[in-house]
């Protein structure tokens, strides 16, 4: 129970050290644990009514490097070990429940996507895309394989796309955007350090920045012109969860699918193009 309760007990014991600005933290936290793993660092902020360094300043005084350690060591004192492993999921729970709980799961995450997606978002990110001269998507973790995903489905349109996994090599690809281009960040969370940054580079280029996060209030919507939002429930334990990872393809696969009505017979070309280079790889 000691290594259970050690977020908790190290709030406790430094709380009387703390900043009155640290102590609403603290007194948030303590009252609203749950709230906290589903809430970005921009969104605990403002419902607080303190700065997003108050935050990071309060988890490192209890030990911990930042808020994304500070929401992983409070998962794993609140939630169940079967929760862990997937939403609402049990461990007695029969195969077909499972089937059916994963699959219900799943089909909300894109409904209630649908739902958080603004149409008119969503149509400044195809005009943006279809005049680019050059398209740079990051993302890392889970998001970086989804970001080479979307890179695989722009290309086949003949377009100028790029993704990288390496965040150095992403930094240098975002210095080198300029004003006609378009760099899109992904990022569940919209916290991760290495995306917001490589975006923030691209929009001091010059580049439009159009970013895929779950998050309205977060660090990537800041630097973001263009934001589209999906719709997951994702506890820190589940860090790159299959239904984050489908709302996010639902977006792609929304956008991939506009961007290639808007170019009509270049989208035609493009498809042929493409499908015949890889013609003679099939038997």
């Amino acid at each position: 129970m000691q290594e259970q309760n050690s977020v908790v007990l190290k709030i406790r014991s430094v709380y009387n050290s703390l900043t009155n600005a640290e102590k609403k933290v603290a007194d948030y936290v303590l009252n609203n644990t749950e709230e906290v793993i589903y809430s970005s660092v921009t969104e605990l902020a403002e419902k607080i009514n303190v700065g997003e360094t108050t935050i990071v300043r309060f988890c490192r005084h209890i030990g911990l490097t930042g808020f994304q350690d500070f929401k992983l060591n409070i998962a794993k004192e609140t939630v169940s070990p079967e929760t862990s492993i997937h939403e609402n999921i049990t461990f007695n729970d029969t195969t077909n429940v499972l089937v059916q709980k994963i699959t219900t799961e799943n089909t909300l995450a894109i409904s209630n996507t649908m739902r958080m997606l603004s149409i008119s978002e969503l149509e400044r990110a195809v005009e943006e895309i279809t005049k680019a001269n050059k398209i740079e998507i990051y993302g890392v973790g889970a998001s970086g394989y989804t970001a080479l995903d979307a890179k695989y489905k722009f290309m086949r349109l003949g377009l100028n796309v790029d993704a990288n996994l390496d965040a150095h090599i992403q930094a240098i690809s975002a210095v080198n955007l300029n004003e006609n281009d378009v760099a899109i960040g992904i990022s569940f969370s919209g916290s991760t350090k290495d995306t917001v940054e490589t975006c923030r580079l691209a929009k001091e280029s010059g580049a439009k920045i159009i970013c895929i996060t779950n998050y309205a209030r977060s660090p990537i919507t800041a630097v973001a012109d263009i934001i589209l939002l999906t719709s997951a429930k994702e506890t820190p334990l589940r860090s790159g969860a299959l239904t984050s990872k489908i709302a996010q393809l639902h977006i792609l696969d929304i956008l991939y699918t506009c961007v290639a009505i808007k170019m009509k017979d270049k989208a035609v070309q493009g498809l042929n193009k493409t499908a015949k280079a890889v013609l003679d790889k099939l038997y």
